[in-house]
């Protein structure tokens, strides 16, 4: 780790020289155990986003529900997650990430339980939104405290890491369903340990979030305890991190604080107005990354949520004759085959292709899968033609936007209002997979598949040219980029001498 400076004349300065340790860490036993902890939330959201369509075909039975009604089964979490990402993500700007770090595991557990024991569709739908609400919220909180727990280098992969633990998601859930489907202990049994199982992971880290520090960039930049951020990460990354860097003396006097400390990304502690809603919106830079990372996530989320929920339904369209077991082993084989090594693939060589240019590729390339889908009459008549390009669509899907509308949002935005983005953003793309569970089923009746995956097509394509809004991130110190988004907590971009000094801190 490059040593950090000794001549810090102000609050701005030691901030920025912690943001510059933080750069400069080596990936250590600390990142790899956050990776894991917060990774949890999002192979919970993976293994419910598989089974509820096992689930919804179970109780339609059992209840006899219509299509719309079983269409809230599977949409009601994605709607809980829209209001979880947006209140949530606003919450942590304000009270700080770690308190809605263990809230969200908290609600998750709450929701999946509820789910299991549900006597009617009503409870079910309702507990299905309550458990929606901490997936959501989790987004943002997440994937913002690996971000600001990241070096320069790497945070692209270490954010990605986090997302990446759907993959896991993605082979439990079909494997459990599959099995107890196989099983022979009945639909009412299987349905609720499917839901039930949903719980085991957010009740494993409960304690290890309560146990992870503060996000140290939060900590010293907004609530203005910069000597306590780099006790914290000294203790917890066991030294990698934190250990040499000096603290400002008379840290955080408050003559000084109104004086001096405008820490560009930042407000400077607790003696000014951070970031709103309202700021977002008055500021034409932050509006721009707002519609960028809010609306890719929705253009994506459309086409690959509505088609991934409704996966069954489709591959029914194509293979008429296929039962339950045999749609849940085509969707295992498709997640192994080409989901799993295009998150891997995505991880590894993110922070050298570019997050932007990874996003771009990623919508190029399920523009033109979907589009001969739609296309050619043959690919939709066969299984293995159809699971073929279908497949590879999925595979750009993970080595592409799926992953990079989430770890985007975690980097472009000001500290101030880093999950108050993210959360917007993520609410934005739930919304649009929520919109894309109630049309796709019914474009499918009406339109048919290839009419559909038409419509697919040009969401991806959309969700290109929206990409074009972001600019790129790899590689950058998040204060460089909040420096050019535009960051103070007045709403008025940061003075040139801001800018230079935050470009200098962060590159050492």
């Amino acid at each position: 780790m490059q040593a950090a400076r000794s001549d810090l004349r102000t609050p701005a300065d030691a901030n920025l020289a912690l943001a510059e340790a933080l750069d400069s860490a080596p990936v250590s036993r600390f990142h790899h155990r956050a990776v894991l902890i917060s990774g949890v939330g999002f192979f919970t959201d993976a293994y419910d986003l598989f089974v509820i369509g096992t689930v919804a075909s179970l109780v339609a039975t059992q209840w006899d529900l219509s299509t719309t009604q079983m269409s809230w089964v599977s949409g009601a979490a994605i709607l809980g997650a829209f209001f979880g990402a947006v209140v949530l993500g606003r919450l942590a700007d304000i009270i700080g990430r770690k308190k809605v770090y263990v809230l969200v595991a908290a609600i998750m557990i709450l929701g999946a339980l509820a789910s299991a024991a549900a006597p009617n569709f009503v409870f079910l739908v309702v507990a299905r939104f309550v458990l929606g609400l901490g997936i959501g919220g989790d987004y943002p909180v997440s994937a913002v405290l690996m971000s600001e727990y990241s070096n320069r280098a790497d945070r692209g992969r270490l954010v990605g890491m986090v997302f990446s633990m759907q993959a896991l998601g993605l082979i439990v859930g079909p494997l459990v369903a599959l099995g107890l489907v196989e099983s022979g202990v009945g639909n009412q049994v299987t349905w609720r340990l499917l839901l039930a199982l949903g719980a085991v992971p957010a009740a494993g880290v409960v304690y290890l979030r309560s146990r992870m520090p503060e996000s140290p960039r939060f900590q010293a930049d907004v609530l203005g305890q910069h000597d306590k951020a780099v006790a914290e990460l000294a203790q917890f990354s066991e030294g990698v991190v934190g250990a040499n860097i000096v603290a400002f003396p008379g840290d955080r006097a408050k003559g000084d604080r109104r004086r001096e400390a405008v820490a560009v990304g930042g407000t400077g502690g607790p003696g000014r107005a951070r970031l709103g809603l309202k700021d977002l919106v008055r500021n034409r830079r932050l509006l721009t990354l707002l519609v960028g990372t809010a609306g890719s996530w929705f253009l994506f989320d459309y086409a690959y949520y509505g088609n991934t929920l409704s996966l069954p339904a489709i591959l029914k369209g194509v293979d008429p004759g296929a039962g339950t077991a045999a749609k849940l082993v085509l969707s295992l084989a498709m997640f192994v085959v080409f989901a799993v090594p295009g998150y891997a693939l995505a991880v590894s060589r993110m922070d050298r292709i570019g997050h932007r240019r990874l996003q771009l590729i990623g919508f190029a390339a399920m523009a033109v899968a979907f589009c001969l889908l739609a296309a050619v009459p043959a690919l939709t008549s066969s299984i293995g033609a159809f699971v073929a390009v279908f497949g590879v669509s999925y595979f750009f899907v993970e080595f592409g936007p799926n992953t990079t509308t989430f770890v985007l949002p975690s980097e472009v935005f000001p500290v101030s209002a880093r999950t108050t983005g993210h959360g917007i953003a993520a609410g934005i793309g739930k919304l649009g997979a929520f919109v894309g569970v109630f049309l796709v089923p019914t474009l499918q009746r009406g339109i048919g598949l290839r009419g559909m995956l038409a419509i697919a097509t040009a969401f991806a394509v959309a969700g290109l040219l929206v990409t074009l809004l972001l600019p790129e991130a790899a590689g950058r110190g998040l204060e460089e980029l909040s420096a050019e988004s535009g960051a103070r907590a007045d709403g008025n971009p940061p003075s040139g001498h801001e800018q230079v000094r935050a470009r200098s801190l962060a590159a050492g």
